[in-house]
């Protein structure tokens, strides 16, 4: 009797702690999300046509995370579930702490005009003058932390080249953060018919903090009459946050395709654009410039780049990437850069290839400088 009730009770011992061990196997598979309201307590943020940025931001994430926790394969981390103000740097901590798989931001925009729409932004250099005059916006909040010169190492959120500074932290997430923020938009403009105004690159501070794919979601105007209505409305805020949800389910399912089949072929188009190629040829370091990643295998020909040539296209996973041109310093390939820009990639970046592999920027950079 006695060894019945021996085996019976190492058997539920067994039992308990292989459950135990499955639970917590599936909870460190989730996909960790992280929601960030932005402003918050005695930082509203902008108070265009008399609405509070801080309310509606975490109105809209509320809502975001409490339909994203449904999903049994998602962990939805907040950093902050009400009017409390955190400071940038923690935001960032949140997230890396929970090592997140995204970080998602959300704001309301202002302006002294009529402008509307919305604009989903990754971090990297601004590319004129408006996008740093939007981060410098949002950035402006260190002032309101206490110690924000040392948490933030220096950091001037007036400084264009303090800003241009942060780029490379984000450079190896920033392909993924561009799919998120197009995916965002797309979700905006086809289904909500809201005024698109694009996927763009400024140097937010909160972003810079973050070490996972992370996009700045600027949801529209407060200051447009029409837009700040919509917005601060349970209908608007509920028609946000199904947008946001469906894009970053779509993001994740491309990702959940890709993981297990990776793969990095490159393929090339006839035609070459060839720049500078007497410099660093010692270090067998090029420069190209990332103009797309898709799930499609587009035809490397001219028509289906807006008329660039020397495209070529390297699969990783289940995702295309499409470089143009080559170049063989790192000067020469940002002119490269400014023709693509030209011919309407406003989300473009440089990379760096070693002997037909990627390497960091940073790293093609130091050895080319050596």
């Amino acid at each position: 009797m006695k060894t019945h009730k021996l085996i019976l009770f190492v058997s539920f011992i067994i039992v308990l702690t292989f459950s135990s061990f499955v639970t917590l196997n599936k909870q460190s598979n989730k996909f960790v999300v992280v929601l960030d309201a932005g402003h918050g307590g005695h930082d509203p943020g902008n108070r265009g046509g008399g609405y509070k940025e801080k309310d509606i931001a975490l109105k809209i994430v509320l809502e975001v995370g409490k339909q994203l926790e449904k999903n049994p394969n998602i962990k939805v981390v907040y950093t902050r579930k009400k009017d409390v103000f955190i400071d940038l740097y923690v935001r960032g901590q949140i997230a890396n702490k929970a090592n997140a798989d995204l970080f998602v931001s959300v704001h309301c925009n202002s302006h002294n005009s009529q402008a509307h729409g919305t604009e989903t932004f990754v971090l990297g250099t601004h590319r004129n003058k408006t996008n740093f005059e939007v981060a410098k916006k949002e950035n402006s909040v260190i002032y309101l932390e206490s110690d924000y010169e040392k948490n933030y190492a220096g950091f001037d959120p007036n400084s264009p080249e303090s800003v241009m500074s942060i780029l490379l932290s984000q450079e190896e997430y920033l392909d993924q953060s561009i799919m998120l923020a197009s995916l965002i938009q797309k979700k905006f403009t086809n289904k909500l018919k809201r005024k698109n105004r694009g996927v763009k690159q400024a140097g937010f501070i909160v972003l810079h903090q973050t070490v996972m794919p992370s996009v700045l979601v600027e949801v529209g105007f407060l200051t447009y009459k029409k837009e700040g209505a919509y917005l601060n409305s349970k209908k608007g805020q509920t028609q946000i946050s199904n947008s946001i949800i469906e894009a970053v389910l779509e993001y994740k399912n491309g990702i959940d395709k890709s993981v297990g089949n990776s793969t990095a072929i490159e393929e090339t188009s006839d035609q070459v654009v060839n720049i500078d190629t007497n410099n660093n040829v010692e270090d067998n370091i090029i420069f190209k410039v990332q103009i797309a990643a898709s799930s499609k295998a587009l035809e490397i020909k001219p028509y289906n780049f807006n008329g660039l040539e020397a495209i070529s296209r390297i699969k990783e996973g289940n995702l295309y990437k499409y470089f143009y041109g080559k170049a063989t310093s790192y000067e020469a390939v940002k002119i490269l850069e400014e023709k693509a820009t030209e011919k309407g990639y406003n989300s473009t970046f440089i990379v760096a290839f070693k002997e037909g592999k990627k390497i960091a920027l940073k790293e093609a950079l130091k050895s080319t400088t050596n």
